[in-house]
């Protein structure tokens, strides 16, 4: 079932539910829209006795969108409609789980709101924002970005485009290109805006590259005391596995799944994440 939620700062989040609304509460924050997360893993969470919300971060999807390219919004702000979600969901705390960029904003969220929350799953994301990153933690791969910088981009206006473009990018990155293909042509039909900024801000998340997200967060992990999973790809070029591995080795009893044939996506058929997940 698909709805919206409005936070008490006045923000509309597209959400969308699995299961029983009365069960515990799995909140998963896209990176950025929700469909970043499979269907067939919001499926299972919700067989196994789980409220399943995944949502659209700000200027993605169903949730506001004023200006993509010079969003007026923080991190900071993006953690708090997730803990103003949860705790407008459920009088209980919510396990938290963010995928790519959207676990960047659910460990802020974590750290910054630790009421609203009662575990924690990071998906192929890394401890630090986008930009420079530390110099203990590998990069992106360089010759996995040249291929896909080069790639011409689409007419954001030419649904037909933007899925193929979607699917040569997905080969480059070691993901499905037919999965990528079918969600680019979902993200594409449920973007209500069709000025070509934001079509491209829904395809690629470039808006996170132009927020502020100080103050810094890493040397704050150890603070986390709630159950963590952390889920990497192992052959995932953009946030590469050691990313993953630190945030495991930072944050207190963290559990690192490696997916060995995943690279930045979870594959549908990925059980094992929904069986991790529900044990947290």
């Amino acid at each position: 079932m698909q709805s919206t939620f409005r936070t008490p700062g006045g923000v509309t989040l597209g959400i969308e539910h699995f299961g029983d609304g009365a069960a515990p509460l799995v909140l998963l924050a896209g990176g950025t829209t929700m469909l970043s997360w499979p269907d067939s893993l919001c499926t299972a969470l919700a067989r196994g006795g789980r409220h399943v919300v995944r949502y659209d971060l700000r200027d993605s999807g169903a949730s506001s969108t004023v200006d993509p390219d010079a969003p007026a919004y923080t991190l900071r702000d993006l953690a708090a409609d997730a803990a103003a979600l949860a705790r407008g969901l459920d009088d209980q705390p919510a396990q938290l789980a963010g995928i790519g960029v959207g676990g960047m904003v659910a460990q802020v969220a974590a750290l910054d709101h630790p009421d609203a929350f009662s575990a924690l799953t990071l998906a192929g994301t890394r401890p630090v924002a986008p930009g420079p990153v530390d110099d203990d933690l590998p990069d992106h791969d360089a010759a996995t970005m040249s291929r896909a910088f080069a790639l011409p981009l689409p007419d954001w206006s030419d649904r037909a485009a933007v899925a193929q473009s979607a699917a040569a990018r997905a080969e480059i990155l070691g993901d499905d290109p037919a999965a990528a293909r079918a969600t680019a042509e979902r993200i594409f039909d449920r973007t209500p805006d069709p000025r070509p900024a934001v079509q491209m801000a829904n395809q690629l998340g470039l808006v996170f590259a132009k927020l502020d997200c100080g103050p810094r967060w890493r040397e704050r992990l150890p603070e986390l005391t709630i159950p963590t999973l952390v889920v990497h790809g192992r052959r995932d070029p953009f946030f590469p596995l050691g990313n993953g591995e630190a945030l495991a080795r930072e944050i207190p009893d963290a559990r690192l799944l490696v997916l060995d044939r995943a690279a930045t996506k979870i594959p549908d058929a990925a059980a094992e994440v929904a069986a991790a997940m529900l044990a947290l």
